[in-house]
Order: structure tokens, then sequence, then C-alpha cells
């Protein structure tokens, strides 16, 4: 699916559905349901309930439990709304006995749409890919996450194929739809095969720069950081995943030239198919010299975002890097939330968070501008020390 800025698109109203089990805290699962909503926000839907429910561990039938799918199927017809999100990935076995309870025959003139969480963030990629290099990637993840739930996708397609022009006993039509769709994958792997390859050669032919990536949790600024400095026009707008294309720009400071690159967002259970399918992306972050990794302070849960994408780069193997930690939007933070005023950059450097890390830590504002020349400087600092031991000979630009 394309989204077009020049098409209205029609708001459709939606309830997310949690579980607080044994390992979690409620306020924990609100925390991830608020972000469950700001993902379905940046989708164009409107969020008009909440339903958790408190169990052992997720109810392996429907999710919740049967009194509490009856809720929520009351809920959803009697006030017409359009999708019911969960806020876990759903198997194919419960997707299906979900739909049967919110969709049974008695209200065939109105269906309500069912969506996981891998679900809608697979939408919004497939929404914001613009370059054939992302939109491969969002297709190869999507048709990874329909193959295992074709059955309940398509359950009209059950019968049997047969006669004229079909040779042998025939096939269900559903096994020729996996069949297609199987197909469609292995050719869209071999594609993605050459566009890594082309873009490996790309990455090796930009000389011997040392090259900085930005990296952090979706929505913390890391866009609007890269216009900051290399003064681009990198599009950065306060939704999730404004950006899923790698954008890599030359930047000088103080006369030193390196290569800054603009990467996707990190997001809490962000689905396995889309971290294999955007393999090049995260090929342009293990293959820099130095992290920027961008943290939003005024995020009420910036330090499970910090962790977040800590362990996400852990997992894809850039441990030892040299890292600046920055703490963006500083102009928005507070100790009290109830207070209308902004902490001072003084204050702010005597908290708990100087001292969270042995990296390099620095709080800027990047829409205002502000202490962004202690960014800069302690950047060039990171990359002079990497230049001077790649090129020793080389002083020109100290």
């Amino acid at each position: 699916m394309e989204a077009s800025s020049d098409i209205e698109q029609h708001i459709e109203t939606c309830v997310l559905i949690g579980v607080v089990t044994q390992n979690q805290e409620a306020e924990e699962v609100d925390e991830y349901l608020d972000e469950l909503e700001f993902l379905a926000t940046t989708a164009n839907a409107q969020c008009v309930k909440r339903f958790t429910q408190n169990l052992t561990h997720p109810d392996r039938r429907t999710f919740v439990g049967t009194g509490k799918m009856e809720e929520i199927k009351e809920y959803v017809h009697d006030h017409q709304v359009d999708i019911v999100i969960f806020d876990d990935e759903l198997s194919p076995s419960q997707l299906r006995n979900i739909e049967r309870v919110v969709n049974p025959d008695e209200f065939a003139d109105f269906k309500v749409k069912i969506l996981d969480r891998n679900n809608l963030i697979l939408d919004i990629f497939a929404a914001r890919a613009r370059t054939a290099h992302a939109k491969t990637q969002v297709e190869l993840a999507q048709y990874q996450y329909l193959l295992p739930r074709l059955t309940n996708m398509w359950t009209h397609l059950s019968k049997q194929k047969g006669g004229i022009g079909m040779k042998g006993p025939g096939e269900k039509e559903i096994e020729t739809d996996r069949r297609i769709i199987r197909d469609k994958i292995a050719l869209l792997k071999t594609k993605l095969t050459q566009i890594d390859r082309q873009m490996a050669t790309q990455r090796g032919n930009r000389g011997g720069m040392v090259r900085v990536a930005l990296v952090g949790y979706t929505n913390v600024g890391k866009s609007t950081i890269m216009n900051m400095i290399s003064k681009s026009e990198v599009f950065a707008e306060n939704k999730l995943f404004a950006t899923l294309d790698t954008t890599v720009r030359k930047v000088v400071i103080h006369n030193l030239p390196f290569l800054l690159a603009d990467t996707v967002g990190f997001i809490r259970k962000l689905p396995h198919q889309l971290i294999e399918s955007f393999k090049s992306t995260l090929d342009e972050t293990r293959e820099s010299d130095i992290l920027i990794h961008v943290v939003d302070v005024s995020h009420p849960g910036f330090e499970d975002q910090y962790h977040v994408v800590e362990k996400t780069l852990a997992e894809i193997g850039t441990e030892g890097k040299p890292t600046i930690i920055v703490f963006n939007k500083i102009d928005q933070y507070t100790f009290d939330p109830d207070s209308p005023d902004a902490v001072s950059l003084k204050a702010l450097k005597k908290t708990w968070m100087a001292k969270m890390t042995d990296k390099d830590i620095v709080f800027i504002s990047a829409i205002d501008k502000g202490n962004v020349e202690e960014f800069k400087d302690m950047l060039y600092e990171r990359v002079k020390e990497i230049h001077a031991k790649r090129y020793p000979y080389n002083n020109y630009y100290f």
C-alpha cells in the first residue's frame, strides 16, 4: 500500500488490547499501549478505547480470556469500531479464533479488522517506503508475515481445483497461494541480495572517510539532527518511522570531512521479518566507525527506550564502537511533569543521566539548537582520533 500526501485518508477507529502478565507491571503495559496508540495514529487511525486483562500469560486461543473477548466483541459492534489491535504478535490459530468471536455470522454486514502489533508496523512501513529498495524490503517482510496466516485470511480459497486444464487431482487454492507467495519471497530475496551487493559496493567506494551513524529509538529526532549538522533536507516528522531509507551525507566540522548516515529507528517488539529485510540498513550501522545514539530525554520512558536500542545494537554486532549518547529535546524536559519550566543545561549535567554510562554524553535541543556547539566539538574530536589513526601522516585537517 502506498500513501500519498495529496490524498485525504479516511481516519478509522480502533481499540487496543493488552495483557498484564505476571512479569509486568500495569504501568509498563500502559506505556506499551501508549506506543501502540502512537503507531495507530501514525497509520491514520483514532483510538477510542483500551482493553487490558491480568493473566499469567496471554491465552493461547484468543490472547485474552473468553469473557474479555465477548466484551470486546460487544463494544466494537455497538460502536461500529473499524479495527481491533493487539499489542503482541498473534499466532495464526489465535487470529483465526479471534476472527470467529469478533466477526460471527450474525454480524456479516459489518466486519471488524483484526491486527496485531507486527501487522500494524508492517502497514506503516509499507505506507512510508519511498525508494525501490525500501519497498522491496517491506514487501518481503509482508509476505513472510503473511505466509503462515493464509489459512485464516483466505479460508474461502479452500475449495479443490480440478477439471479441464488441471493435471492430476488438482490442488487446493490455498496451496496455490502458498506456492505463489513462496516464489515471490524467493524472488524478492534474490532482488534484495543484488541491491545489498550494490549498496555494499557503494559503501566501499566512499573511500577511507570516517563513517558516523545516527541510531536510536524511532521519533527521537535523528533526522532533525541530520538536517542540523549536514544542512540537508532529510524528511523529518513527529510520527513513528518517518525515515525508512538510510540517508548518507558528507559533513564537514572544523574543516574535517566525514560521512554521516541517518538510519531507521528501532522500536520494542520490532518484527523479526523487518530486522531481516532491513539488513542493508543495519549494515550501515555495523560498518560505521562511530555511533551517535540519540535519546529523547523528554519521553517518560526514555531509559527503557535507551536499553531497547542498546540491546538491538548488541544483537547486530556493534559492541565496542566509539559511541556518543545524545540526550535530545532538552527544551521539553522537566523534572516535574506538572511544571511548565524546562530544566537548565547546567542542572541536567549534574543529574544521574550524565553519569549513566562511560560513553561520551551530551545534552542538546536539535530544534532550537541548544548546546549544539558542544556536541559538534565532541563529534569532531572523536572523528579526528579515528582519522589520525587511519592516516597518521596526514595532519592537514588538524
